[in-house]
């Protein structure tokens, strides 16, 4: 008895924690998270003596639009106080500083944009556009005093490029002050990291992180963020249109298995159609098989029976031909023979045009397959549509993971050589047409097909850091892409080389675009 109930006991847990598997909502990319990091900057207070500069303290910041950053307002309130002191922006990762100087400052929600003297081409951070809720998973991102102490940085190290420190925590929910609208969460921030970015699992801004809860070291640790109800309008009021998502987070891990389950669910609705179209061709054929046995019943002994009254008819004519010539009535005998050869002819024709049993199956084939037209052979390359078309493409937000704020509609010029708007020209390779795109200025690779045959256009970009865009650039500079109508080769040729590039991206993506097309009513231009 008690062994039974241990064996109920473990069967329980075992189905338990295989539906906690099962439900448990798939983690995002970590990759996302670094992404963000790379548009995250040091912002540093500077005094001068003489021609040497030196630090008089530092915060965080982020990138939100062209030579625009945002940080704390108390961040830059030194420089702002006192004029004799600057501003400077240090880069995560490579570049040199720059100076900035203040556009706008709102002591009341402490927030402050600040306005770079040069570009420094690092990637607008993407704001999260739905609001949080829950114990969420949270990543703040900064720059620490604590820990460049601890790594011994002296002064000078702060003016050089250093990546941000990431800590990870949990939102605790909102908790608004009496001037501001804040979030609480348990990511550590400590000095410095005031004015950074506290991001979901999929690198969105939640909030800034601002001031930390008082703490006798025995209790737990709260931290405040000034939430994006405050950042958004912040933003728009200084002509900053900020770029916003409002999507679920959702990893690709969960895309990938959601794509394998309605690819599975597509092979059994296809079996289910396959066995109903089996069942129905059978009983149609059944049917049929039914049907033509009985024409072929009735048919055959139809003939059988005018044969044999033909041939009875071809008799009594020979005896009456055979009579007429004994009486010697040449007249009647030639008429009373001539119809008992016909009849004999007759029933000759309709013994031998009598169905056979055999011709059941040839009749039987040919209602069931009956005989398609032949099509004429194309000569267009594998993958390509028949002639030009005009696509409207609408985001499929089911089967994509966005991080960051793209276009919900497209509009695609395709032609049958892969030329896309009549100016980019897409690669060949193994029936699919792909162009890989490596831009000089932002730091990411867009992988980007289209498939003419189920006019779906996907759209992968991988989020690089410094290092691997260098190499995406230099690998892309060994090749050449062809001009639009340069043919199949052409296209083939360019299909081969862009596997170079895409050998060198990461497994996975950070975003995938997926999207539905169909024929616009307005045709090609």
């Amino acid at each position: 008895m008690i062994a039974h109930s241990i064996r109920k006991l473990a069967l329980t847990l075992s189905i338990l924690f295989a539906a906690m598997i099962v439900t448990a909502p798939a983690q995002a990319d970590e990759a996302d998270i670094a992404a963000a990091a790379r548009g995250v900057v040091r912002v540093v207070i500077i005094g001068r003596d003489g021609d040497q500069i030196f630090p008089i303290a530092h915060g965080t910041g982020f990138v939100v639009g062209d030579e625009r950053i945002i940080t704390n307002a108390h961040v830059i309130n030194p420089a702002i106080e006192d004029k004799r002191l600057s501003i400077g922006i240090v880069p995560p990762e490579g570049g040199d500083a720059v100076y900035a100087r203040p556009i706008s400052v709102s002591p009341r929600n402490d927030l402050a944009i600040l306005a770079t003297t040069k570009p420094m081409n690092l990637p607008v951070l993407t704001i999260a556009g739905n609001p949080v809720s829950g114990q969420s998973a949270v990543t703040a991102i900064g720059y620490p005093m604590n820990v460049d102490r601890a790594q011994g940085l002296d002064q000078n190290d702060l003016f050089r490029a250093t990546p941000p420190v990431m800590s990870t925590g949990f939102l605790s929910g909102r908790r608004p002050s009496r001037e501001m609208d804040t979030l609480l969460h348990t990511a550590p921030i400590a000095r410095g990291n005031s004015g950074g970015p506290l991001v979901d699992d999929c690198g969105r801004v939640i909030g800034i992180n601002s001031f930390g809860a008082e703490s006798e070291g025995t209790e737990a640790e709260f931290f405040f963020a000034v939430s994006t109800r405050e950042l958004l309008p912040f933003l728009r009021a200084n002509d900053i249109q900020p770029q916003l998502n409002a999507l679920a987070c959702r990893s690709l891990a969960e895309l990938d298995a959601q794509d394998e389950e309605r690819r599975q669910q597509m092979i059994s609705a296809e079996q289910r159609r396959a066995e109903q179209a089996e069942a129905e061709l059978a009983r149609r054929e059944e049917e049929l098989r039914r049907n033509l046995t009985y024409r072929t019943i009735d048919t055959r002994a139809n003939r059988m029976a005018l044969a044999l009254l033909l041939f009875v008819i071809a008799l009594a004519a020979g005896g009456g031909a055979y009579l007429m010539h004994l009486r010697g009535d040449m007249r009647q005998r030639a008429i009373i023979g001539s119809v008992a050869v016909v009849a004999l002819v007759g029933a000759a024709i309709a013994w031998l045009t009598r169905p056979t049993f055999a011709d059941i199956e040839r009749d039987l084939a040919a209602a069931l397959f009956p005989e398609l037209p032949a099509g004429e052979p194309s000569n267009q390359p594998s993958g390509a549509i028949v002639s030009e078309a005009t696509y409207s493409c609408v985001l499929d937000q089911q089967r994509s993971r966005v991080t960051s704020a793209p276009k919900q509609d497209l509009e695609i010029n395709w032609s049958t050589q892969g030329c896309v708007n009549g100016r980019t020209q897409y690669g060949l390779n193994a029936g699919d047409w792909t162009r890989v795109l490596v831009p000089s200025t932002e730091a990411a690779v867009s992988v980007n097909r289209f498939d003419p045959e189920t006019s779906e256009y996907v759209v992968e970009r991988y989020l690089l850091d410094r290092d691997a865009m260098s190499n995406a650039r230099e690998l892309r500079k060994q090749y050449e892409a062809p001009q639009c109508g340069g043919g199949e080769q052409a296209a083939r040729k360019l299909g081969i080389d862009q596997g170079a590039v895409m050998t060198a991206l990461p497994d996975r993506p950070n975003e995938r675009l997926v999207y539905r097309c169909t024929l616009s009513e307005s045709g090609p231009d």
